[in-house]
């Protein structure tokens, strides 16, 4: 039966190739999916990982049960301050914390003679390295004293220091940002984007320089608190917990009345795990909707087919064949069909997979090839459905003719 199937969808080649089609697409395009999906994730945690385990992020704002903070959607929120930093920074009050990073960002032009460019401020401390890593590419980095006194000093990004300075040497040049001049001390090695963040595309100064000469405020955008070991890290969210609750003169220990939202490297880390697989499978969800285009047309081709094959139903019914006979042959050709499609689309969707990983790892992104076999059996595995319940209704229709019309039909 397998292979009297089969011979009847070679008999007609060029309408079986364009029935298959829909199959052939919606497959390739799940398998595709799922394999972006997986590389894009396994990029973005890749990334997020190179910060390690023992980070804690404060950010300003509670958040709610459903979702982040406001201050991740951009809203302006005033609650957590420098003040709170130094605290945080001090050994009396989180005993595991060996780094402290408080931020502020804005964004403007900085300016070098005739030359110009659009960038991020990034106003930091003297722990940025120790918290952010990444390395120097001349000069120095600002120290503690610096930050203490509003230095007019300035660390460029690599791409800022092009834009502006070309070949040049940028360290001891004066630039301008916003009407104050600073002096440039150091420039960055250069570093890409990690985590959504173009390290390459900043200017980076004392906290305090950004705050008073240049944005005009006084709270932070975010804090990042490193820890001397990862076995640490509940102990130490509870204590930077407790001890903004105390400056913040929070007494409500149940967290509903808390102005900030603290949450450990690891736990971002799961949250961007679940969302980025709940995308993907989303995404796969929607391709495999053109599955059922191409099952409406396999149904549309097999009723065709019950009508020119007629004469031939008749007469096997003639010899004995029963209806069980006739339902069966054209659910195995409309299953041969789908499983072809299904078989094609697997081969395409992998070979455009390993295209994919191939150009993203030339454009120089750390991207992995995704085989998922789970995917190649729900692949199959719906090909074959697809073929059965669309290739039901005319094999139905076919085994219920009647032998002595069908023996008539012209």
């Amino acid at each position: 039966m397998i292979k009297g199937a089969f011979s009847a969808l070679n008999a007609s080649r060029r309408r079986s190739i364009l029935t298959m089609l829909g199959i052939i697409i919606g497959v390739a395009a799940v398998i595709i999916i799922m394999a972006i999906g997986s590389g894009a994730q396994a990029l973005i945690l890749s990334q997020f990982e190179t910060f390690g385990s023992n980070l804690i992020g404060v950010l300003p704002g509670k958040s709610e049960q459903n979702g982040p903070p406001a201050a991740v959607f951009g809203v302006t929120i005033t609650t957590l301050t420098l003040d709170d930093a130094i605290a945080l920074g001090q050994k009396n009050n989180v005993p595991h914390a060996i780094a402290v990073e408080p931020v502020s960002q804005g964004a403007g032009t900085a300016t070098w003679r005739s030359e110009s460019y659009d960038t991020t401020f990034f106003g930091t401390s003297a722990d940025y390295i120790e918290v952010e890593g990444g390395e120097l590419e001349s000069g120095r980095f600002f120290s503690a004293d610096e930050v203490d006194s509003t230095a007019r000093v300035v660390v460029l990004g690599s791409t800022v220091k092009t834009e502006l300075f070309g070949q040049s040497d940028a360290v001891g040049q004066n630039i301008r940002l916003k009407n104050t001049v600073l002096t440039v001390i150091g420039v960055m090695k250069e570093r890409g984007t990690v985590a959504f963040q173009n390290y390459d595309d900043q200017v980076i100064l004392p906290i305090t320089t950004l705050q008073k000469l240049i944005l005009g405020v006084n709270h932070l955008g975010f804090l990042r608190v490193k820890v001397d070991d990862g076995a640490n890290i509940e102990q130490t969210m509870i204590d930077v917990t407790e001890t903004l609750r105390e400056r913040h003169g929070i007494k409500d220990s149940s967290g509903l009345s808390d102005d900030f939202t603290i949450q450990s490297s690891r736990d971002a880390i799961e949250t961007l795990t679940t969302v980025t697989s709940g995308l993907s499978f989303f995404l796969a969800a929607m391709a495999a909707l053109s599955l059922l285009v191409g099952g409406i047309g396999i149904m549309n081709i097999m009723l065709i087919r019950v009508v020119e094959r007629t004469r031939e139903i008749g007469l096997r019914q003639a010899l004995g064949a029963r209806r069980f006979d006739i339902m069966s042959q054209f659910l195995t050709e409309a299953t041969a069909i789908t499983l072809s499609g299904g078989i094609i689309g697997i081969v395409i969707g992998e070979l455009m997979s390993v295209l994919i990983t191939l150009v993203a790892q030339q454009m120089g992104y750390d991207w992995p090839f995704s085989f998922s076999l789970v995917a190649i059996i729900v692949a199959v595995s719906v090909s074959v459905a697809v073929g059965l319940i669309f290739g039901l209704y005319p094999a139905a229709k076919a085994s219920k003719l009647d032998p002595i019309e069908a023996l008539r039909y012209e």
